[in-house]
């Protein structure tokens, strides 16, 4: 171990610590063959010049949707990002290393999260919002727990119709605290509202929803906020898209009890599918069950208005067993995008990338609907997100497609919906790139 800046002497007396007289000792439960035995043969080391030479050629096999005409979505979107986001959250002042405990060196930070947390309260309706999750998975996971926690029932009922990688992230997250999943079928892009009610009962803690489902169609939101209560005690979870809140009903006006949600399309690039940034937001009677940091207002000694973390009910602060959650750094930069692009954008914003968004993306529908060889998955309402069905092997399509630099959407038959592709269409579409996609289509489908 020459790279370990320690002594023959210093090693050995670690080794007489534990009981063994040899490195290879420690080894022995290792089966030879996979052990080297010999020394490593690596490369020599590179200048800084001759590494940006290599990243450089590996970053040009990729193609960026700059490049190319992208429809890619499934909860990830290419919503535009005004520039200014970018220019506000490099500033190093923002660039922290971890929690801002010290309040009184923190403010800064401490305010756009109150910022934050205002803005997500004004768009989802809700009283409370806490200072973000890691992303709208772990805040549906969350959510959940925040349920368990309020009512002390075991049973989470699910909509079949929520992001798959929601549900395993749930199931991961409530593996081992004796909680029971329920999932809803699904019935024509929706979840089915008869076995909704069937699996609704004294037991249920909290039925999860998702509106725009993953799928991209409109819940029955109304029809299920009835079901949901009528169980007394039972909660009724909604994951939504933040955008669709500029033209839908807000939760609030559905009676949702906590509302969570990716955050990503708010000002935050899709990258490689991430960085993602998870929200939260409920009513103050459930305040203190919500997990993670909430920051508040309050006032320091010569009474100025200040910011510091409040209710701070994490493991890391009290003892375990009266503790919310264990969740630890959030994604506070990301939030510092979102709070910069609600800011920037505006009610009339929003909005505007809200219609344009489902203005286009039923445009794009009704023409590909056209095409012999497609059909809409169902005639639902959807916002900006739908999904087609094929007569041939999607895979099929889409490799096709890629040569031709369209990314028609994400192949959903590994969820299982066999040969059909979900389509996202945001606002930066513009004419010509839906008719692309839409002339390609057919010429690969019936050419």
């Amino acid at each position: 171990m020459p790279f370990i800046s320690n002594t023959d002497e210093e090693r050995e007396e670690m080794l007489a610590a534990i009981g063994v007289k040899k490195f290879d000792e420690l080894l022995k439960n290792i089966p030879e063959k996979f052990l080297l035995n010999k020394e490593c043969c690596l490369e020599r080391g590179k200048s800084e010049l001759e590494i940006k030479r290599i990243i450089s050629a590996l970053a040009a096999k990729n193609i960026s949707t700059t490049k190319a005409n992208s429809f890619l979505g499934a909860g990830v979107y290419d919503h535009f990002i005004p520039a200014a986001v970018d220019h506000v959250i490099i500033k190093p002042e923002f660039h922290s290393a971890y929690t801002p405990y010290q309040a009184e060196v923190s403010q800064g930070t401490l305010q756009y999260i109150y910022e934050y947390q205002t803005l997500i309260c004004e768009l989802t309706g809700m009283e409370i919002s806490n200072a973000g999750m890691y992303d709208g998975a772990s805040a549906a996971a969350e959510a959940i727990l925040m349920a368990t926690r309020e009512n002390g029932r075991k049973k989470a009922v699910l909509a079949g119709t929520i992001n798959p990688n929601y549900l395993q992230v749930i199931k991961t997250y409530t593996t081992g605290v004796g909680l029971k999943l329920v999932v809803v079928k699904e019935k024509k892009g929706v979840i089915d509202l008869d076995d909704l009610r069937e699996k609704v009962d004294e037991k249920t803690s909290c039925v999860v929803i998702q509106t725009p489902n993953f799928l991209g169609y409109i819940e029955e939101i109304r029809k299920i906020e009835k079901i949901a209560h009528s169980e007394p005690k039972a909660l009724l979870i909604s994951a939504v898209d933040p955008i669709s809140l500029a033209i839908l009903n807000s939760p609030k006006e559905y009676k949702a009890d906590i509302v969570i949600g990716e955050g990503q399309a708010l000002g935050n690039s899709q990258s490689y599918g991430g960085p993602l940034f998870g929200f939260m937001a409920t009513n103050l009677k459930l305040a203190r069950k919500m997990p993670g940091r909430i920051v508040g207002a309050t006032k320091d000694a010569v009474g100025n208005r200040c910011y510091a973390l409040t209710l701070q009910a994490r493991e890391q602060h009290i003892r375990r067993s009266k503790a919310t959650s264990n969740i630890c750094s959030n994604q506070a930069l990301c939030n510092l995008a979102a709070t910069v692009y609600m800011c920037l954008m505006g009610r009339n914003g929003l909005k505007e990338a809200a219609l344009q968004s489902t203005t286009k993306a039923h445009y794009l529908a009704a023409r590909i609907n056209e095409i012999e060889g497609v059909n809409l998955l169902t005639d639902r309402p959807f916002f900006k997100e739908f999904a087609i069905k094929f007569n041939q092997p999607v895979e099929d399509v889409i490799n096709k497609l890629k040569k031709l630099k369209i990314f028609p959407g994400v192949n959903l038959t590994e969820y299982g919906y066999a040969n059909t592709l979900l389509i996202a269409v945001t606002e930066k579409k513009r004419k010509q790139d839906l008719d692309e996609l839409i002339s390609a289509l057919r010429e690969v489908v019936n050419g």
